[in-house]
């Protein structure tokens, strides 16, 4: 009896060590207890009540449908033509990147790279100083009349146009860098030989090229599209509320015009679409490897010989530095340059050269109690994006060190934690007002949101850096009898410094930006950059739009400093996208 005992003790303890989930129970549950916590409350259960009120009979009436389905098809049309157009600008600069050397070659690529990460406040504001009713262009350019009526009359700002043109001019890089790696690592080889047997230049391209590209050229599309699918900022900004998007229907179904059911179905409806269009993209992604001895990325480059080479390259540096640098250029212009009255002005009006704009971030001019100084606006946003980066950095650092050597039960986690990705900022909005509204009335909730959308970047930005810390260092030190932190401080800190700062970066660049979530809970008396520019551009007057510019001009310039850092200290060999 004992014998049997004892095997089935020997039993107990072998299935216990083989077990996954108890082995995972003894090591690993504390690494994942604050960040599953964090995500169950601020992201789970805010997801899980937009579906029950989904579930909500006066959710799913006929208008309810009727509504979500023009949403949804408006949303499909814009996404369709802005990825298509994208794809325009984006294959010809690919190839220039890919197969041409010039001078300013590194300045032109890392320009078209800044509107990706600029907030899209930023964008929108940047695009409404060049062509907008009162930016550059139509200053410089007047209407006049004459015998057939209005001339020059230049204003693309609240057309679709503008949202398309604005959707470009945010994603072509990606085309750029996802679509000209495969076209750099081609064999070169393989291209000749096509020639050398009587192929023309088109017939090499459809026959040779083109199917080699074509899984990095899909993945690349589906990824613009899902950014143009998801986009808010940019159409309300550029194009208002009559472009009603699934973004701006469920943002107008919650301020507007409240419904919060017909606010729940549209954010369902978007997150099975993205969550689709995720799914096809990480699909996608496992077959972009070319199969055909890729070279280096040098063994393609060359510079111009034929005349048409040349015309090519010239015409297209031309394009490029105009279509990028204007929009991002005319921001500080325009807050730096009086074109038209203040609001009531009277008497005497000094065009030209002024810094009133940026003196007036700090006065409060019209002396109300409830008014919130552009500068208040500036310190609430450092301020959110302070807490972001500490919550950030505790949550993910235990989460990157589980995922840096992953168990079974880590591989199941690694998805869920990246879920927060594939919803939008304005449905986790939607999700605090629903299960947190009595909180609605402190500023907590917003660095709260700010850090469900920052996480997974900064777990993404951690998680190598840990795995390379190699283990026979620490075991080197730790059996010359240095102690725990000391092992820390002299191997571990030295090898994660960088990709820390990275990640912090990240969360701050991410809080700063951060516009859809933010504008649906955030307390008026406590705006942040983003949402005061957006309260700015909506108001009449010279000065209040002069303040606009000036603030999306600081927090373009705070971003631009935070891009630089990011590349700076990124760990070598990180990924792109």
């Amino acid at each position: 009896m004992n014998k049997t005992i004892s095997h089935g003790a020997a039993e107990t303890r072998r299935f216990s060590s083989n077990n996954p989930v108890s082995s995972w129970l003894k090591g690993r549950f504390f690494l994942w207890l604050f960040p599953l916590t964090f995500l169950t409350i601020f992201f789970f259960y805010p997801l899980s009540r937009i579906f029950a009120l989904t579930l909500n009979t006066s959710a799913l009436t006929s208008e309810n449908l009727r509504i979500a389905y023009s949403a949804l098809s408006f949303t499909f049309y814009q996404a369709t033509l802005s990825t298509l157009l994208t794809l325009l600008l984006g294959l010809p600069s690919a190839y220039l990147f890919a197969r041409y050397e010039f001078r300013g070659k590194s300045l032109l690529r890392a320009l078209t790279a800044v509107p990706f990460m600029l907030p899209t406040v930023v964008v929108a504001a940047g695009f409404n100083a060049l062509l907008g009713p009162r930016g550059l262009i139509p200053s410089l350019c007047p209407p006049f009349d004459d015998d057939q009526g209005m001339l020059c009359s230049f204003n693309i700002i609240g057309t679709l146009t503008a949202i398309l043109i604005a959707h470009v001019f945010y994603n072509t890089t990606i085309i750029i860098r996802v679509v000209g790696n495969a076209l750099s690592s081609l064999d070169p080889k393989l291209e000749q030989a096509a020639r050398s047997l009587g192929a023309d230049s088109r017939r090499v391209w459809w026959n040779v090229t083109l199917p080699l590209i074509r899984p990095s050229l899909l993945a690349a599309s589906l990824l613009v599209f899902l950014f143009d699918f998801t986009s808010f900022g940019v159409i309300l900004l550029l194009g208002g509320p009559k472009f009603s998007t699934l973004e701006v229907e469920i943002y107008l179904r919650v301020l507007k015009l409240p419904d919060l059911p017909l606010a729940a179905l549209l954010s369902v409806i978007q997150l099975i679409c993205t969550l689709i269009f995720s799914i096809l993209y990480s699909r996608s992604v496992t077959r972009t490897t070319v199969q055909t001895t890729p070279r280096s990325a040098g063994s393609n480059i060359r510079k111009p010989k034929t005349p048409r080479e040349r015309i090519f390259i010239t015409a297209f540096i031309f394009l490029l530095f105009s279509f990028f640098l204007l929009p991002l250029s005319a921001l500080p212009f325009r807050s730096l340059f009086r074109l038209e009255a203040d609001r009531g002005q009277r008497g005497e009006i000094r065009y030209g050269f002024t810094t009133d704009y940026y003196r007036e971030l700090f006065v409060n001019r019209r002396g109300s109690v409830f008014y919130v100084p552009p500068i208040q606006a500036t310190i609430n946003s450092l301020g959110y994006a302070g807490a972001t980066v500490v919550l950030s950095l505790l949550l993910g650092f235990p989460a990157a060190l589980a995922l840096a050597k992953p168990t079974r039960v880590e591989k199941i986690l690694d998805p869920l934690i990246m879920l927060p990705l594939g919803s939008s900022a304005v449905m986790l909005g939607l999700g605090f007002i629903i299960s947190y509204g009595a909180w609605l009335t402190s500023p907590l909730l917003v660095p709260f949101a700010h850090t469900i959308v920052a996480l997974p970047f900064v777990i993404r930005t951690l998680q190598p850096a840990i795995a390379s810390i190699p283990e026979r260092l620490r075991q080197a030190a730790s059996s010359l009898g240095a102690p725990p932190f000391q092992v820390w401080r002299t191997i571990d800190w030295p090898i994660l410094r960088r990709a820390t700062l990275a990640a912090a970066t990240f969360a701050f660049t991410i809080s700063l930006g951060e516009f859809g979530a933010t504008l649906l809970i955030s307390r008026p008396e406590y705006p942040t950059i983003p949402v005061a520019i957006e309260r700015f551009l909506s108001q009449p007057g010279g000065l209040n739009y002069g303040q606009a510019m000036a603030m999306a001009t600081v927090l373009m310039v705070l971003t631009t400093a935070s891009i630089l850092l990011i590349e700076r200290f990124r760990l070598p060999g990180a990924g792109e996208f």
